[in-house]
């Protein structure tokens, strides 16, 4: 069956949120150190970059943004995308 447009299984990534990939790595390092003694040791590879890739994802995501002030988003003084109010005469 092919897929269709905007399916998952398009080759593209997956849009992961930052606690979602901070519970991956972690989950990633579970995996690694149950690792048996005989599994191959391409495997292992491969769990440690994907471990350092998100590490590095992580690293660079931008600070989250602080919405406690709400004023800003409505008062126009504050926000000059936002109008004030028309007056009309």
């Amino acid at each position: 069956m092919r897929s269709h447009e905007s399916q998952f299984s398009d080759a593209r990534p997956i849009r992961r949120t930052l606690e979602e990939k901070r519970r991956l790595v972690a989950e990633l390092r579970e995996t690694l150190a149950t690792m048996k003694s005989h599994a191959s040791a391409v495997t292992r590879d491969a769990i440690k970059l994907r471990i350092k890739e998100l590490e590095v994802d992580i690293a660079s995501a931008p600070p989250p943004r602080e919405r406690d002030d709400r004023r800003a988003l409505t008062d126009p003084a504050l926000n000059p995308r936002r109008r004030g109010p028309r007056v009309t005469f």
